[in-house]
């Protein structure tokens, strides 16, 4: 019975792990790939940077901020993003040094690209929110990132945080 039971679980198990999962397009892969590079950012109030690098065979996007000056200074963060074939949306988890983590989900709206919060957060005035980010105005070399937040279902987006991101040499 045990020897059984053995045998199905390792069959079981191995098939699982022999399943391949459904392969993404080079074109759902590269929705992001603008992203990727060194960059210098400013913001009202600072400055930062961020490196964003392709990992594990081009599947991966890893995110490593850092604010280096003003309001936000020694605040440093980092995220990876997958794009999931299985459900057909790209997927960010981020954590930081402040003991943050977010999981988001990945929504294209023509050429702005956002990751929006997966959950409400009950606010101090009883709303909830959701929270998203949006890059847009993207170029080769520069792009604006908005952090921005909605109590009243998505009619309304509340800016929270702009940074612009210029390419580094």
């Amino acid at each position: 019975m045990k020897a059984t039971l053995l045998v199905t679980v390792l069959i079981t198990s191995f098939g699982i792990m022999a399943q391949q999962p459904p392969k993404p397009s080079e074109e759902d892969l590269s929705k992001m790939d603008f992203w990727v590079g060194k960059w210098n950012l400013t913001w009202d109030g600072g400055k930062g940077t961020n490196l964003i690098e392709k990992k594990l065979d081009g599947r991966v996007i890893q995110e490593n901020f850092e604010a280096t000056e003003g309001n936000y200074k020694g605040y440093l963060g980092m995220s990876i993003s997958t794009f999931n074939p299985a459900d057909g949306k790209w997927h960010q988890a981020w954590a930081d040094n402040q003991g943050g983590y977010i999981d988001l989900i990945g929504i294209m709206d023509g050429e702005t690209r956002i990751f929006q919060t997966t959950n409400f957060r009950k606010q101090p005035d009883g709303k909830e929110s959701v929270s998203r980010m949006r890059f847009y105005n993207i170029t080769e070399d520069a792009f604006t990132w908005d952090w921005e937040a909605t109590t009243d279902g998505g009619e309304t987006w509340n800016l929270n945080w702009r940074i612009n991101y210029k390419r580094a040499e």
